[in-house]
This record gives C-alpha cells, structure tokens and sequence, in this order.
C-alpha cells in the first residue's frame, strides 16, 4: 500500500471514528443541546482538527440521518423478500416501519428532526444523502403497492406514489399518537395502543384491498 493511499484510510477511518462519536452524543444529548465541542470531546479530538473532516453539527447530523435511513431501506427491502402478493407485502411494510418505530427509535426522530426545514435549513447540501435514502426506502413501498396493482390483490385505481407517501405520514401519526397520547387513548377512548394499531392495518388493509 502506497503512502496516499494509506494515508486516504485513515482520513477515511477518522471519519468514521467522528461519526460514531457525534451518534452518541446526538442521540443522548438530542440535536440543540449539542455542541461542535461536545463531539470533538467524544471523538477525542481538537476542536480545529473536528472541522477539518465536517464544517457543522447540521453535517454531522446529516450523517446520523443517512444511517438511520439505511437501516429503514434494508427492514423494507427485507419485508418484501416474499412470495406473498404485493397487498401481503405492503403490510409487510408497514410492520417493518412499527419494528423501526420501536427499535430505532433515536433514528426515527433524528429523520424527523432532520428533514425539518428548522433545523437543517442552512445547510447548502440539504441532506442530499439522506434525501436518497429516503426514496429508496419509498421506492420499495411504491413498488409492492404496483405489484399488488398487477397481481389483482390491490386496487386499480390507486395511485402508488401518492399512496404510499400518504400511508408513511398516516403511519407516522398513529405512532405518534400511541407514543404521546396512550393515556388519553385508553382513559378517555377506552382504546389501547395495541388496539388502534391492530385496526390501523385492518383499515389500510381493507382500503386497499381490489
């Protein structure tokens, strides 16, 4: 190995290094209160050799986002590695974005918290990484609805894109809603979370069902 090219790796390696140590500080400390400082002190780092590898936290951030958004893309790669017809597969879906929900759930309000134009509004790449990420996870969901489109399971008549965008935002509701609102759900709704959830994919099921 020639001295460029090693010396490529390890700039390489150490951004890396830097990436996971602004993980865990983002993710403990959330996107506001956390500092450039904060990070250089994770990593290990000064200060000035941090913004030689990233300019901002918003650059940072963006890194976090396009992490999260892989391991969203491969769970809904995986919910239609089936033989079932494309309705079974956008059901699928959906559960993989409960499993994300549940199990990532740092990840999911880092996506959120990142595409909102009041956080990362300043930077000129504008998350263009995750942007990519996001409609290749999107792309999955469009082609198991066109899927059930050709095999008869879904409705003819159903837009794929716009579907499946209205379905993430209605997804993402209903998750919010079981989050923060589970009292009011079972005291005043006499509903469980579980139970909501339960007749979310029964009702999605049904309107999509040809």
């Amino acid at each position: 190995m020639g001295t460029a090219e090693r010396k490529e790796r390890e700039k390489q390696q150490r951004k890396l290094d830097i990436v996971e140590a602004s993980e865990k500080v983002f993710l403990t400390k959330g996107f506001e209160n956390t500092t450039m400082d904060d990070i250089a002190e994770q990593a290990e780092l000064s200060k000035g050799t941090l913004y030689l590898y990233f300019k901002s936290k918003e650059e940072l951030y963006s890194e976090i986002i396009k992490k999260g958004e892989k391991i969203l893309t491969d769970l809904f790669k995986e919910a239609v590695n089936t033989n079932e017809n494309g309705l079974c597969k956008v059901k699928n879906i959906g559960e993989a974005f409960i499993k994300f929900y549940n199990e990532y759930q740092e990840f999911h309000e880092a996506i959120l918290l990142g595409h909102s134009k009041t956080h990362i509004q300043d930077d000129e790449k504008k998350c263009e990484d995750c942007k990519d990420g996001k409609v290749e996870s999107n792309q999955v969901f469009v082609e198991a609805i066109e899927e059930g489109i050709k095999d008869g399971s879904i409705r003819s008549d159903v837009d794929p894109l716009k579907t499946s965008l209205l379905l993430w935002a209605q997804s993402m509701g209903v998750m919010q809603m079981i989050q923060h609102q589970a009292i009011f759900l079972k005291e005043t709704c006499n509903t469980s979370s579980e139970e909501l959830l339960e007749h979310f994919f029964i009702y999605t099921y049904n309107a999509l069902k040809a």
